[in-house]
């Protein structure tokens, strides 16, 4: 069974950030460095014949030059090529986008510099996601919504927001990073979300489970940015909005067959 995977993205700056610090890709679409935002919502319809990755990057708001961090692990996530048939290309991807982070940070003077990631990978055989730090992925599907991603910080029960214990330009001498891997299986109808915490922060999950329940496609996504922003858009709000769909052809060849036997 092949399947399609439809998707709407929204990068907006916020209501209270001068610069967009986090990014996108987008099947092989990503902001420029210093950007504004998408403008318009990113949609389309993706046939992951081949390795097909979406994911959002957060660069670290505390941090010089975060939104350089953000397109740095993009654009390495958009030229790479070394796929694997488990999860870990993900991890090689994250370490050596961790690599190149830390080089810029060393090569222009830099005290540190960071960014956040989520990503899903779809291809033939099935979904991978991973993730570093505190970017979420959420899953819709019949049994209920709920957080698919782990958010890697320090003691959360002691923080209102609790620092990150892992991101993306982390030098190897302090810490060898340990991104979040995991197998997603396709099943028809399944809605992800994968956001920046400009998003998670001023949306309650239960918010995000309303929102997708009522609406879909760019209602939804529309809803989701509106939300946010209404209840302060206090950080930079990105987020991937992806439906798995069947692949029409092949229902419409499953039902051809299914007639035909009963023809006969």
């Amino acid at each position: 069974m092949s399947y399609r995977i439809r998707y709407y993205g929204i990068s907006h700056i916020g209501r209270c950030r001068k610069v967009n610090q986090d990014n996108l890709i987008c099947e092989k679409t990503i902001l420029p460095c210093r950007n504004k935002g998408t403008g318009e919502m990113l949609t389309g319809i993706a046939s992951p014949g081949r390795e097909t990755v979406f994911g959002v990057f957060d660069g670290m708001g505390g941090e010089e030059q975060g939104e350089v961090a953000a397109y740095i692990a993009a654009e390495h996530m958009r030229t790479f090529s070394r796929w694997a048939k488990d999860g870990s290309d993900l991890t090689d991807f994250c370490r050596e986008a961790n690599g190149a982070i830390c080089k810029y940070t060393k090569d222009h003077g830099l005290t540190s510099m960071g960014t956040t990631a989520v990503l899903l990978k779809f291809d033939t055989r099935g979904i991978w996601l991973c993730n570093i730090g505190d970017s979420k992925a959420y899953l819709m599907s019949s049994r209920g919504f709920c957080q698919i991603s782990q958010d890697h910080v320090w003691m959360p029960e002691l923080y209102a927001k609790p620092p990150l214990s892992q991101n993306l330009g982390i030098p190897e001498a302090e810490l060898l990073i340990e991104p979040y891997v995991a197998p997603l299986a396709y099943d028809h109808n399944n809605v992800y979300l994968l956001c920046s915490d400009g998003l998670s922060d001023m949306v309650s999950p239960e918010r995000m489970k309303e929102i997708l329940t009522s609406r879909a496609g760019p209602e939804a996504a529309c809803a989701l940015l509106e939300e946010a922003l209404n209840n302060g858009g206090k950080d930079n709000i990105t987020f991937l909005l992806l439906y798995v769909m069947e692949d029409e052809k092949e229902s419409v060849f499953k039902r051809i067959c299914r007639i035909m036997r009963y023809e006969k």
